[in-house]
């Protein structure tokens, strides 16, 4: 019953120049993209981290720098699962280009068939993330109980998918969410289901920090939706 905040890295170089960067090295976050990091500990501001887990790209790392600033005591995990999609021949190419190529109409409309040339398919990004997620899940739920909050650093393709799972959706259909750069997407996962608090939010973040039981939150972890929509935060 852990919650994943899922943070996208900030805008990068590479989403200004409209490049496709996946694991291509350099790719740094450009001036807005660190505004955007700078701001990240205020938003988290109380609300209790057990874990900070990043992809080990540079765009990931820079966006968290200031949060792992402002709380020395947090250790940084990498985990290559939760790395960008590996494009291949498409890594570094513009997406204006990319439009053109019969494969981008699949990667839009079938996402589940489109495997990248001299990379890898959408399907097996999907599961790696997966079950990093669940790994850490499993993880961070032992060593600090139910209630534990953790942070997992992303990319935008990545954290999609891992939504689209979360919600019980077809790989097909995550072509449909959305996540800006710098975007806080949150999970709570139960013994029977995952519940979606955020997805691309950039605004304040105040409602994630772990509330006293409620009616509410009772019902949320013993697995069951709040029938009528909940009561909202606290």
């Amino acid at each position: 019953m852990a919650t994943l905040i899922l943070v996208r890295h900030g805008r990068s170089t590479a989403n200004t120049a409209g490049l496709l960067a996946g694991w291509t090295p350099g790719v740094a976050l450009d001036e807005r993209g660190a505004e955007q990091a700078a701001a990240l500990p205020g938003r988290l501001a109380g609300v209790p981290l057990a874990a900070v887990v990043t992809s080990p790209l540079q765009r990931c790392r820079e966006t968290l720098a200031p949060l792992l600033a402002a709380r020395p005591e947090l250790e940084l995990h990498t985990d290559e699962r939760i790395g960008e999609c590996h494009y291949g021949d498409w890594s570094g190419r513009k997406l204006s280009e990319l439009a053109d190529e019969p494969l981008m109409k699949v990667v839009q409309q079938h996402p589940s068939a489109a495997a990248f040339p001299g990379g890898e398919s959408l399907r097996t990004m999907q599961a790696r993330a997966v079950d990093a997620v669940r790994d850490w899940n499993a993880r961070v739920e032992q060593e600090h109980g139910a209630d534990a909050v953790f942070l997992m650093c992303s990319h935008g393709d990545i954290i999609k998918s891992l939504v689209a799972d979360a919600l019980g959706m077809h790989l097909d259909l995550f072509q449909r969410i959305h996540v800006d750069p710098c975007s806080v997407t949150a999970v709570r996962y139960t013994p029977t289901r995952p519940f979606v608090f955020r997805v691309g939010d950039t605004g304040d973040l105040g409602a994630l920090v772990p509330r006293a039981t409620t009616p509410d939150k009772a019902v949320e972890d013993g697995g069951n939706a709040v029938v009528g929509g909940g009561a909202g935060a606290v």
